[in-house]
This record gives structure tokens, C-alpha cells and sequence, in this order.
């Protein structure tokens, strides 16, 4: 089993200073700084183009940052080897390229692999383990079914599995729902708001600002224009913040329970 780097007791699970980004001449985001601790739940917004994936990928320490710094369970990316902090960290991309023939249960295997040694091999319980979170995505009778068959949404399910079955503390999801109906969109959210209640932490790209109203603890919103605002949810989800980023006007109403509801006038 590949061995884990400990992180300060209590620290965030992830933390970013003074963050910035820029690609080219075009600034993303201005400084901003935030702090996810355990249990908590933070969904990224924004127009199209605003930069949101630029952002999670440099979240998940994929490229460094323009300006400031990110720190994963208090440390540095640095101080980490790319499968501790495979163990550590988890990332849902938009895109499932899949190039060659391959099972379901193959595919969602792969999420065990930052847990194997160097020369490791897929256990009884790792597949117990890949098998119980196809479970919870309703594809456990297509385990043996080709990835090359499937259908987008089913696609999506298989990719979201490899992610719970990698197991790590900290989940980062790019577009979750993308392909998915709305049965299974709710489903997904409910099973990652009930894995940051237990003690992860989340950080998604959603499109729709009511799910993340719904779900999400703390919000980044990005206006395309290099404008951020984080923070707890109730005070970046607000009308004239949305309106400025989405460029529409937009109306807040309750939803019931005091959860706020958008619409466009």
C-alpha cells in the first residue's frame, strides 16, 4: 500500500493564499484566498470561459499558480509524491478519453490504484470495494460491460464510481452532472453532500446556481472578467453578484426553509 503523508493535525484539507491565475495576458482571477476544512462542501461558478477547470486543476495541483500559493491538508504540493497525494486528493474531469476496450469493473479498478504498491495488484477487497461504488451509481449490472458501449450519462456513472472508489479526503469534480438526468443529478449531489457531512471535503464545477444553493457550503464565483468573489454561500449567492457574473438579471425568491431560489426577470 502506497504510503500517506500525514497532515497537521486539524490543518485544511485545502487551502489556497493569495491565489491569482492568468493565462497569457488575461487575468482569470484577481487575489483571493479561501480554506476548506473537513465536512464542507464549496461549489465553483461562473460563466462559461470564466476559468473555473483552470481553477480546480490548480486546486488539485496540476499547475502551479500565477500568483500565491495552494496547500493540501496543510502542506504544499511539493511535500507531496504524486501517490500520496493521489490518496489524499481526487479529481473528476470533464473528459473520459477512452481509447481501448476495457470493463466497467477494469475501469473503476483504476480508482484502487494509488493504494497499491509499486508492483500491487487488485485484491478481493479492492474489488469489493470498485463493486459497492458502481452500487451506488446503479451500475452494478454492467460490471462486465465494455466502457466503449456505453452511453454518456452511463459513462459519467463510471467515472464518478472510480472517483468513490479511490477514496480519497479531499473530492474535486469538474461538471459532475454532465450527461446526467435529473434523477441521477440529484443522487450525485446527495452522495457527495453526505461524504462531506461525514467528514471529506468537496469542491465542484456546477452550471446551475439552485444546486449549488442547495448543497454547497461556500462558493467561488468568477465573472469572466477577473473578478472573484469566496465565501460562505448566503453571502457571494446574492442577486446583484450573480447578475453582474452571469450578465443577466437575475431575481432571488425563497425556495422554502429559507434556501434561496434564482430565476432570471
Amino acid at each position: 500500500m502506497a504510503a500517506t503523508t500525514p497532515a497537521p493535525a486539524a490543518a485544511p484539507l485545502l487551502e489556497a493564499d493569495g491565489l491569482a491565475l492568468r493565462i497569457g495576458e488575461r487575468w482569470l482571477c484577481c487575489e483571493f484566498s479561501l480554506s476548506l476544512q473537513a465536512g464542507g462542501c464549496l461549489a465553483l461558478l461562473g460563466p462559461n470561459g470564466a476559468g473555473k477547470t483552470t481553477l480546480l486543476h490548480t486546486l488539485a495541483g496540476l499547475r502551479p499558480p500565477t500568483v500565491g500559493a495552494v496547500m493540501l491538508g496543510g502542506l504544499p504540493y511539493a511535500a507531496w509524491s504524486p501517490a500520496e497525494a493521489a490518496c489524499f486528493r481526487g479529481l473528476l474531469v470533464q473528459q473520459q478519453p477512452d481509447h481501448f476496450a476495457a470493463s466497467v469493473l477494469e475501469t473503476v479498478l483504476i480508482g484502487r490504484h494509488p493504494h497499491l504498491g509499486r508492483w500491487g495488484w487488485e485484491s478481493a477487497e479492492d474489488e469489493a470495494i470498485a463493486r459497492a461504488a458502481l452500487t451506488e451509481f446503479g451500475m452494478a449490472d454492467m460490471a462486465a460491460r465494455d466502457i466503449l458501449t456505453l452511453s454518456g450519462g452511463e459513462r459519467q456513472r463510471v467515472a464518478l464510481a472510480t472517483l468513490l472508489a479511490q477514496a480519497p479526503q479531499l473530492f474535486l469534480l469538474d461538471e459532475p452532472l454532465n450527461h446526467l438526468d435529473l434523477r441521477y443529478q440529484i443522487a450525485v449531489l446527495e452522495r457527495f453532500r453526505a461524504l462531506a457531512d461525514s467528514g471529506r471535503g468537496v469542491v465542484m464545477v456546477l452550471h446551475d446556481i439552485n444546486l449549488a444553493a442547495r448543497f454547497a457550503d461556500h462558493v467561488i464565483l468568477l465573472d469572466g472578467r477577473g473578478g472573484v468573489h469566496a465565501g460562505d454561500r448566503d453571502s457571494v449567492l446574492r442577486a446583484d453578484l450573480l447578475s453582474h457574473a452571469f450578465g443577466h438579471p437575475l431575481r432571488c425568491i425563497d425556495a422554502g426553509g429559507g434556501r434561496p431560489h434564482f430565476i432570471p426577470e
